[in-house]
């Protein structure tokens, strides 16, 4: 089973490729949709982030207050590494059961781990291959303003609070090129397939 890991920076079109991907069959496992299934209401995870930050972490409803949350963990390396404890080992749990499930639906299934914070928390883990999405930080904060409507310091805070794109791009495999044209993109992702499948 191919399995593959697919990494960048934010705004870096990951989210394009990983589509790309699953429209030609892959089985694409999404990081931030686990971590959002593992913090859900009443989940076990939840609970422990509420005892280690506060029950006020969280809405009337329940639920995660994300940017209670954010402004208590963010630009705290104690509080975040708290956090991770939490919250990485039951993400590396629940993504290893879904590709589990992935292969017992298909023995030859090409399984995409679309994970942000692999330099920070799974880069040793057994990929087959390391894709990272890559465009330069000037492009990235250009989509981040005009595409999420943010303010220019904040953008340029969250690409900031993640690791270098040298960083990345050390432990990459193959590296798409995303800072062009969709149409770009695509034919790049089309020949990594086209690679990983006729393997």
């Amino acid at each position: 089973m191919p399995l593959i890991a697919l990494t960048g920076g934010i705004a870096s079109g990951k989210s394009t490729i990983a589509a790309r991907l699953s429209g030609y069959g892959a089985v694409v496992v999404d990081a931030d949709q686990i971590v959002r299934d593992v913090q859900a209401a009443g989940s076990p995870v939840l609970q422990q982030m509420a005892d280690a930050f506060g029950a006020d972490i969280l809405l009337p409803d329940g639920s995660l207050d994300r940017a209670s949350l954010g402004s208590r963990v963010f630009g705290d390396a104690d509080a975040l590494k708290r956090l991770n404890a939490i919250v990485h080992p039951a993400v590396r749990a629940e993504s290893k059961r879904r590709m589990n499930e992935a292969l017992a639906q298909d023995p030859q299934p090409v399984v995409v781990y679309d994970v942000p914070l692999l330099v920070e928390a799974r880069a040793d883990d057994p990929w087959e291959l390391i894709v990272v999405a890559h465009a330069p930080a000037e492009v990235r904060l250009q989509r981040l303003i005009e595409l999420r409507s943010m303010e220019r310091q904040a953008a340029q805070d969250r690409i900031n609070a993640q690791v270098s794109d040298e960083k990345r791009l050390a432990i990459a495999d193959v590296v798409i090129d995303t800072a062009g044209t969709l149409e770009h993109t695509h034919e790049q992702v089309d020949a990594l397939w086209k690679k990983l499948t006729s393997e």
